[in-house]
């Protein structure tokens, strides 16, 4: 597949919803990440765990409570409550429109007040098989950055683009604090200035 520009570049994330406005609003309130994320309507069915994970990463805890605050009073659920863990702090709540976000940092404390800064914006999509994902993602373009093995595999991305990672769909799940089974759409699609695909595990690349 020739390509128009490497589909690491990521512009926004557009979300599938059945009230689209009311998912716009969401959004704005919650997180204030503009048109990185974007809204359209579906009635694609879609049950579960749709097999993707939306992760904030934020500088400190302070800003992790402060997104996940808003984020609940615009009308989210607790997933998983924001907690000090080996790795940092965060949590993990579900959109209104069934998209499940995780807000982390890798600090276990604040040096300063809490901000709205979102340092990345990182897509996570729990696959089948995350060997053949990767070099799925590689044949198109697509340059990693970290890689665990089977486990974990994590591209390089343009600065300000949001960036992509693969996870075993399982691990992506526990991680996330849901059940790994779902069915149906993703009702998720990336999208940027590349050729339209979709990768093996059904996930929609749109240019635009």
């Amino acid at each position: 597949m020739n390509i128009t520009a490497a589909p690491s570049t990521i512009d926004a994330i557009i979300l599938e919803s059945g009230d689209p406005a009311a998912a716009e609003s969401f959004y704005a309130a919650a997180f204030g990440l503009g048109d990185r994320i974007r809204v359209r309507a579906t009635d694609a069915p879609t049950s579960g765990f749709r097999g993707y994970v939306l992760s904030l990463v934020v500088s400190q805890p302070g800003t992790v409570d402060s997104l996940i605050g808003t984020a609940l009073a615009a009308g989210a659920s607790v997933v998983k409550p924001a907690k000090k863990s080996f790795w940092g702090y965060g949590g993990t709540v579900a959109a209104p429109d069934g998209a499940v976000w995780k807000i982390a940092t890798s600090a276990k404390k604040d040096t300063g007040p809490a901000t709205r800064e979102v340092d990345d914006i990182v897509v996570l999509f729990g696959v089948d098989n995350v060997k053949a994902t990767k070099q799925f993602y590689v044949d198109r373009g697509l340059t990693v950055g970290k890689s665990f093995g089977s486990k974990y595999v994590e591209f390089e991305s343009a600065p300000s683009a949001v960036k992509l990672a693969l996870y075993g769909r399982k691990a992506a799940a526990k991680d996330a604090g849901v059940a790994p089974e779902g069915t149906g759409s993703h009702r998720m699609a990336l999208a940027g200035k590349f050729e339209s695909f979709t990768d093996p595990n059904g996930f929609a690349w749109e240019s635009i």
